[in-house]
């Protein structure tokens, strides 16, 4: 086992200069599969597809069948474009710097810290594709030998405080058919973008369900695509929704099912809102985005935690504070020890 402690910044700066946007993480997995059996981490390289794989670690050799009681995780896939690290003050800028690289490193940070405590029961589970559909925690999920662990840890922005719960998401897709005519007669077609239109404009006055935590379902209008030309009245048009949900996507379905007399309606992504645990002494607060933990059901009752903010990920100025880095691999440290002694 190495003794030195892991340098945060360092270990952040080093995954975030490997570019690993959703479908090309396998560099940064190897890399970081390395890193941790170099620091003395049993791990394993859980298959994902013929490409990529989730990063899963233990202390030593657990018994066959087990797992730690308490596990960090976080995914370190990345939405594009992939642009390298760099440090302006305070900052470590980058693809991935709070989302959720420099939380992947905060959490191998306390995770060695506890272990050279003495500490052996906690994992590490880093998964791939959270970005896009989460099938790296599908697969982690099957990973969980025996009853799973106690607890999951999940790693995504959160200004270094606990969440209370998170929004779920419905993804549906409208499809409006019409009949297609020389727009100088357009008596004789049928417009499918002016179906698709006044059923965007009514999806407007619909009730969306509320609660008393996580507040209303909003949703926004993501895609719109339809017609074939501009002097053609449209034959087909579509558009996507998305909604953030605050409870069981049945109910906004069934809110919405007055739309079907103007067009179809397909299903596309279901993730549940989520209650989490928490711990006192620290903040906590509701987050409206939604997490690998829906996934991994078998590693654990979830709390949610990590340095960054959800406002900067995903832009062109993505960046985590040294200081808040630094501070969560402590904190990450201290519930780790609160949760153990519960």
């Amino acid at each position: 086992m190495t003794a030195d402690p892991v340098d945060v910044v360092a270990l952040t700066r080093a995954l975030v200069d490997i570019d690993s946007t959703t479908g090309c993480e396998r560099a940064a997995g190897r890399w970081l599969a390395d890193y941790l059996r170099g620091r003395g981490w049993s791990v394993v390289e859980q298959r994902v597809d013929d490409a990529r794989f989730n990063v899963i670690a233990t202390s030593g050799d657990p018994a066959p069948g087990s797992s730690p009681e308490i596990v960090f995780s976080t995914h370190f896939d990345c939405v594009p474009p992939f642009f390298p690290s760099r440090i302006e003050g305070d900052r470590i800028y980058g693809r991935g710097a709070c989302d959720a690289k420099g939380i992947l490193a905060a959490q191998v940070a306390s995770a060695d810290r506890l272990r050279s405590d003495g500490d052996s029961r906690v994992g590490l589970v880093f998964v791939v594709g959270e970005e896009r559909g989460s099938d790296g925690a599908r697969a982690a999920n099957e990973a969980a030998h025996g009853g799973g662990s106690r607890f999951l840890i999940d790693g995504e922005p959160t200004d270094n405080r606990l969440g209370v719960a998170t929004r779920g998401i419905l993804r549906l897709k409208l499809r409006a058919g019409g009949r297609a005519a020389h727009s100088s007669f357009p008596e004789l077609g049928e417009s499918a973008i002016d179906k698709l239109i006044d059923t965007l404009v009514e999806l407007r006055s619909i009730a969306l369900p509320r609660d008393p935590v996580l507040g209303r379902t909003h949703y926004t209008v993501g895609l719109i695509a339809g017609g074939v030309a501009p002097n053609v009245v449209s034959p087909s048009a579509e558009a996507e929704i998305m909604f953030r949900t605050v409870s069981d996507a049945a109910e906004v379905r069934r809110a919405v099912a007055p739309l079907e007399r103007r067009v179809a309606i397909e299903h596309v992504l279901d993730v549940p809102p989520v209650r989490l645990r928490t711990v006192p002494g620290f903040d906590a607060a509701v987050f409206p985005y939604t997490t690998d933990i829906p996934f991994l059901p078998r590693w654990g009752e979830p709390l949610l935690f990590g340095p960054g903010s959800i406002h900067v990920a995903h832009t062109a100025d993505e960046f985590v504070s040294i200081a808040e880095l630094t501070a969560a691999a402590g904190h990450y440290v201290t519930l780790a020890r609160a949760l153990l002694s519960s």
